[in-house]
């Protein structure tokens, strides 16, 4: 039985690692030819598929010979990015357009997603494209990205089109199939088969390393492509793709069970990945934020980095971060009001003020 159902997951997000994708003498077609035919059989029965799809800077560090496979440096990872996306691309309309699909490419940066403006924008865009029965194939832009604006790994961005698209399933395959105790390789190993909750003993199961040395994630990037992903209401599968047909094959894989689903805007504030600034609060205000109740500057102790309103900003409480949100003054005002209680605040600032440095609205805790 394929895993996710059409019935259970009427949009779904695919992700394919660089080493399931292309070895030493290029794309594996055959074996990409066999994910296009599962695809259309889930497009038939009625189901609308999103592809995330690395193998670019691999693919393209083989065609120009460059060292480490194109990531030796910054400038050899965009060079290798950008040849091998028109390749990489040209293979995926090939293959499902041997099926009777149409195939979009769809190149995205980090800020695509993390601005909110953009992230509606590429929300309509997949929107429709999924509307009508086109498989999108997205990417990471790689030829444009620094490290500084950059997911880093696709599985990251996997959760994140999942919330864009609005979809209720993803699944990761990988060169393994799914989460064990320790590494897999250590004796005694045992798989995962399900986790209903991302804790701080699920994030210590994970392993740092790409078993492939082609790509950039490693299990450490899909516990937080799942915690992302969870947190949005979307169900999340890791699965191995080294066996032909990986999704009309039932296989051992890894689940994580999605919490109830968020709003839109509050789902997209927990799956940020960046923030402008910093707020710290004291107990009294932890506490409070952890009943519902907004970020009053009578909590707050300091503020970190140089935000503006409307940014987003994460707020720290003595334990750690605890809170995400947009931020109702720039960072400037807000260390003026800094313990300062409601009624203060108009002398101080000058004109009426708001009333809170983060309003429970647009807030979410993490």
């Amino acid at each position: 039985m394929p895993l996710f159902a059409p019935a259970d997951c009427p949009r779904l997000i695919v992700k394919i690692g660089s080493a399931l994708l292309v070895d030493a003498d290029g794309v594996r077609r055959d074996w990409l030819t066999g994910i296009a035919a599962d695809i259309a059989d889930r497009v038939r029965a009625g189901q609308q598929v999103a592809v995330v799809s690395s193998g670019a800077i691999a693919l393209g560090a083989r065609r120009l010979g460059l060292a480490k496979g194109g990531r030796a440096s910054l400038e050899d990872a965009q060079a290798a990015a950008a040849t091998g996306q028109i390749a990489l691309s040209q293979v995926w309309a090939e293959v499902l357009g041997a099926q009777g699909l149409t195939a979009a490419q769809m190149l995205v940066t980090l800020d695509d997603l993390e601005d909110r403006r953009r992230y509606l924008n590429a929300s309509a865009t997949l929107d429709r494209l999924l509307a009508l029965n086109v498989v999108p194939v997205i990417n990471e832009n790689d030829s444009v990205a620094t490290a500084e604006i950059r997911f880093g790994d696709n599985d990251r961005l996997a959760a994140r089109v999942a919330q864009a698209a609005g979809a209720t399933g993803i699944i990761l395959l990988s060169d393994i199939d799914g989460l064990y105790d320790r590494n897999p390789d250590l004796p005694g190993a045992m798989h995962i088969a399900r986790v209903e909750r991302i804790d701080a003993a699920i994030a210590a199961m994970a392993d740092r390393g790409s078993a492939s040395g082609m790509g950039s994630g490693g299990m450490v990037s899909k516990i937080e492509a799942a915690r992302i992903a969870c947190g949005a209401g979307v169900a999340l599968v890791i699965a191995s793709g080294r066996v032909d047909r990986p999704l009309s094959t039932a296989a051992r894989h890894t689940l994580f069970v999605p919490e109830k689903r968020a709003r839109a805007r509050k789902a997209w504030l927990a799956g940020r990945l960046t923030a402008r600034g910093t707020i710290v609060v004291d107990a009294g205000a932890a506490q409070a934020l952890a009943a519902g109740r907004s970020l009053l500057a009578a909590g707050a102790i300091a503020v970190h980095g140089a935000f503006f309103r409307g940014d987003a900003v994460t707020i720290e409480g003595p334990a750690g971060p605890i809170a995400r949100g947009l931020s109702e003054y720039d960072a400037r005002e807000a260390l003026k009001l800094l313990g300062r209680r409601s009624e203060e605040h108009g002398e101080i600032l000058g004109y009426a003020p708001r009333s809170a440095l983060v309003h429970r609205s647009h807030m979410v805790l993490l």
